[in-house]
């Protein structure tokens, strides 16, 4: 298929281009294959480059013979084209309706994409499930690498290499995964240097309503285990939800099968749930009214709050278990791909304080390989189509990590723009990083050979300098979010951003940066006053003051 069967109008010239708080544009409106581009052809006005696969619904209206496209934007932009003539404001907006709803990957921008910048360093290798496990290797010698999903046969989900108790062989991983929901057998996730405690993810256990057990499932997690110690399965589905799973061949371990595991049921939504969530916060955060009782609301109704809230209390209960009671945790809900990530990245950011460096986030399984960003990320907020597998799992826990370095200020080596590029870069990118729905397909894309990673660009020191945080300083402990309801804020930084005549996102932090810098200075200039007074005391005695 050509691009050009799209477009039915390249070019249109006089065309307006509105946008909240900001002057507005006249210039030329040109359609690609990938972008929507408005040029003024004036100096100091800046261009509008518009990816097509990050528009999420368009609506017309028109007065007389002119016609206007509201395009409503997957990172929650909303713009107005003012275009003359109504025939070719049909014209465009057909053209990009039909571009910004093509599914066909290999059509996709990333793989069109040639960078303007020097790749330094190849973003692809920026983690290597080898060096991670040279790290674990130098604190405990009880796991081992496994290629029994070498060809993503056995999970097309998981990575090629994963991290398996060493008295485990390839043979009983097999026979795990016919146990496990997608073949998600249990897997590790991150090792607590402090005790030795660990904690693994996995799928739903394939019970039934007959009780199926497999004995090689409790080995595995059995040899997780220290003698005389307990773990604790944390299943993020309530105890109804999981019976009902039984119905369809699931369902969870039970007490008698797994005597040396305590199992927790938290409440984490489910994707269409998460996604109707997210349509109501946007609108709320729209409302034009001026009715502050009306905009809590709408917001209190949404229940967003509430899922961030959910999300970080099960994480910190996750953290908890491994950190204060020195016991392992296995993490689980239906499918492992969703709140499973969710919880276990969450806990990780609270316990290891390599998991806050900008190098740290971008080994997270999420943005590795198991994730699957096509379909979450398919719809945002203002698509028209009835959802089908989209939810804002990412964004959500991009939500939580904003919470805890909005609590913890000094602990995080990225800013908040960092989560926010995030956020854009995986409704909506010239990178490959986000693409495909599991490990297995973005092989299968080949991905590192025909795209370029975002970790490339982010990566080169220009860049880097723009998202580390000016205040960090590495912090070995670990770190208690409060999950109370006053401590839990509205990201404004996403939410808002484009709702109010606000500064850039960072000049508030930039300010806040100078006041703390403008103390320390004052604080440095206290302390040497006291010290010269402490001389001077000492140099003549009856300067001292009882």
């Amino acid at each position: 298929m050509e691009f050009a069967e799209l477009i039915k109008t390249p070019r249109v010239d006089g065309v307006v281009l509105h946008r909240p708080f900001l002057p507005t544009v006249e210039g030329t409106l040109c359609l690609t294959g990938h972008h929507l581009i408005l040029s003024s052809r004036q100096d100091n006005t800046e261009e509008l480059w518009l990816l097509h696969s990050n528009i999420d619904s368009i609506e017309k209206r028109f007065v007389g013979s002119l016609g206007s496209i509201i395009v409503k934007c997957k990172d929650l932009r909303v713009i107005q084209l003012d275009i003359p003539g109504m025939e070719e404001c049909l014209n465009i907006a057909s053209s990009v309706e039909a571009l910004s709803t093509l599914d066909i990957v290999s059509l996709m921008y990333p793989f069109f994409y040639r960078p303007m910048f020097e790749v330094l360093e190849d973003g692809w290798n920026s983690f290597l499930p080898l060096d991670a496990f040279k790290d674990l290797e130098s604190m405990t010698d009880e796991w081992r690498l496994s290629e029994v999903n070498q060809d993503f046969s056995v999970c097309p989900s998981y990575p090629p290499l994963v991290a398996v108790p060493k008295d485990v062989d390839d043979d009983t991983l097999r026979k795990v995964a016919t146990f496990r929901h997608g073949g998600r057998f249990p897997v590790l996730s991150y090792y607590h240097k402090k005790n030795g405690m660990v904690m693994m993810r996995a799928g739903q256990p394939l019970t039934g309503t007959n009780g199926r057990r497999c004995k090689e499932d409790e080995k595995l997690i059995n040899a997780t285990l220290r003698p005389g110690k307990r773990g604790y399965i944390i299943d993020t589905r309530t105890i109804n939800v999981a019976q009902q799973a039984k119905a369809r061949g699931g369902g969870f371990e039970s007490e008698a099968n797994y005597p040396q595991w305590r199992r927790i049921h938290k409440t984490i939504e489910r994707s269409n749930v998460l996604q109707e969530s997210l349509i109501k916060l946007v609108e709320a955060c729209n409302d034009q009214s001026h009715s502050m009782d009306r905009w809590l609301s709408k917001l209190e109704a949404s229940s967003w709050q509430t899922h961030v809230k959910e999300i970080l209390t099960t994480a910190c209960l996750a953290a908890q278990c491994i950190d204060r009671e020195g016991a392992s945790v296995l993490v689980h809900g239906t499918e492992g791909t969703d709140s499973t990530l969710q919880v276990t990245s969450l806990a990780q950011i609270i316990l290891d304080p390599a998991c806050r460096t900008i190098k740290g986030f971008q080994g997270f399984p999420y943005i590795i390989s198991c994730h699957p960003f096509q379909q979450r990320c398919a719809q945002s907020a203002y698509s028209n189509s009835k959802p089908r597998q989209e939810a804002p799992v990412f964004l959500l826990f991009l939500d939580c990590v904003w919470q805890i370095l909005r609590q913890f200020p000094c602990s995080f080596e990225f800013t908040e723009s960092f989560l926010v590029l995030l956020f854009e870069h995986a409704y909506a990118s010239q990178f490959g990083t986000f693409l495909g729905n599991s490990a297995a397909e973005r092989a299968r894309l080949s991905l590192p050979e025909k795209t370029v990673s975002l970790w490339s660009w982010v990566n080169r020191p220009q860049e880097l300098e723009h998202f580390t945080n000016p205040l960090y300083e590495a912090n070995s402990l670990v770190i208690w979010p409060s999950v109370a309801p006053q401590s839990l804020l509205l990201w404004e930084g996403v939410f808002l951003r484009w709702n109010r005549s606000s500064r850039s996102l960072d000049e508030a932090y930039e300010e806040m940066v100078h006041i703390i810098e403008y103390n320390k200075e004052l604080q440095n200039k206290v302390n040497s006053l006291r010290r010269q007074l402490a001389q001077l005391e000492t140099e003549d005695p009856l300067l001292h003051t009882p």
